[in-house]
């Protein structure tokens, strides 16, 4: 691609990265469960653009939301986590085995059962009760608050089966390595941050890493589907 589009297109990735993770957030004071649809952005362009660009918009564009929200002492360690976390997801989409869409479909539908049981624990577990729903950038957000419960993470969890099952049958059977490998690359950025809590920060991180779980999940749950319709899109063209 000429220099000439690709610089404005990585600051569009970076700035939709930075945009996603400060626009949209839900709490749980119950349980300070928190997720943002950031991870969403982050794995959705370096499934579109590739471990470059991936990596640079996920770690630059995570870390300018870290620096806009005041944590600076996160800013760094983001930088290095999310870019990795962007880079491998970008190379190990490419690297898909060589199935059969037979094989691709049932490896797709098991997939599909796991994340949808992944979403529905880590939801009942971390992020039911009243919740605090922020909408917008800071300083000129509105938050809202709503009701998270378990029939709504029951239905959420069904919802992302059926998705990536139809996905499977009628789009792209491989969209079980899609899944697999944002899931491979999310737990680097799980693991990256219980290290830097644990031992930089000193923080008893281990508290945060369902969280952090569920961030991925997220992630997943918004990016993978949203891939596919673009493919779809630009295939119409």
């Amino acid at each position: 691609m000429p220099r000439a589009r690709t610089i404005p297109l990585v600051a569009f990735y970076t700035g939709l990265v930075t945009v996603s993770t400060l626009i949209f957030t839900v709490y749980v004071p119950a349980t300070r469960g928190y997720f943002n649809i950031g991870e969403s952005a982050v794995y959705l362009v370096a499934l579109l653009a590739g471990p470059y660009v991936g990596a640079f918009a996920g770690g630059v564009g995570s870390m300018l939301a870290d620096l806009s929200l005041g944590y600076l002492f996160f800013a760094p360690a983001t930088l290095v986590i999310k870019g990795i976390e962007g880079g491998v997801l970008g190379i190990l989409a490419k690297k898909a085995p060589s199935l059969s869409n037979r094989s691709w479909r049932l490896l797709s539908a098991g997939v599909a059962m796991i994340l949808s049981a992944s979403i529905f624990i880590v939801g009942r577990s971390y992020y039911v009760g009243s919740s605090e729903l922020s909408i917008g950038l800071p300083g000129f957000s509105s938050t809202l608050s709503i009701a998270l419960t378990e029939l709504f993470w029951a239905g959420v969890a069904a919802a992302s089966f059926a998705a990536l099952v139809v996905i499977s049958f009628m789009v792209r059977p491989e969209v079980g390595w899609l899944v697999l490998s944002c899931s491979i690359s999310g737990s680097l950025m799980v693991l990256g941050y219980y290290l830097y809590e644990q031992f930089v920060l000193g923080y008893v991180a281990i508290a945060e890493v369902p969280f952090n779980i569920g961030q991925v999940l997220v992630g997943i749950m918004v990016s993978v589907p949203a891939y596919n319709s673009l493919k779809a899109l630009r295939s119409t063209k």
